[in-house]
């Protein structure tokens, strides 16, 4: 996008594999159980828990990437169960991005946000 998209133009960066958001959580359930399995053999999926849904909730995210593909010739270079694992093994291998919030020691300031020399 940075060096064919067009100055102005908006493209929706997508993988073209719609998923509800249930779907989503138990996918991460899944590769949970085979990188961290629980204590007992139990399954991740048993801490869902159902509330009822905020209005205007959405079920699910669809994005139409024909755009992108169409105009720029992107296509993504992971598919939604690679690209999912890769993000879940990141979160596993780097708690001292998220640990801090879990154990509530994170104030809510911006994370990774670049600052300027002396400010």
């Amino acid at each position: 996008v940075a060096t064919k998209g067009h100055p102005g133009e908006s493209y929706n960066v997508g993988g073209n594999s719609e998923r509800t958001n249930l779907a989503v959580v138990e996918t991460i359930c899944d590769l949970l159980d085979t990188r961290r399995p629980r204590a007992g053999g139990r399954r991740y999926r048993e801490l869902i828990s159902f509330v009822t849904d905020r209005p205007g909730h959405d079920r699910r995210y669809a994005i139409d990437a024909s755009k992108i593909s169409r105009e720029l010739g992107w296509t993504p270079r992971e598919n939604f169960d690679s690209g999912l694992a890769r993000t879940v093994d990141w979160f596993l291998d780097n708690k001292w991005w998220w640990g801090p919030i879990r154990e509530q020691r994170y104030a809510g300031e911006r994370l990774g946000e670049a600052r300027k020399v002396g400010a």
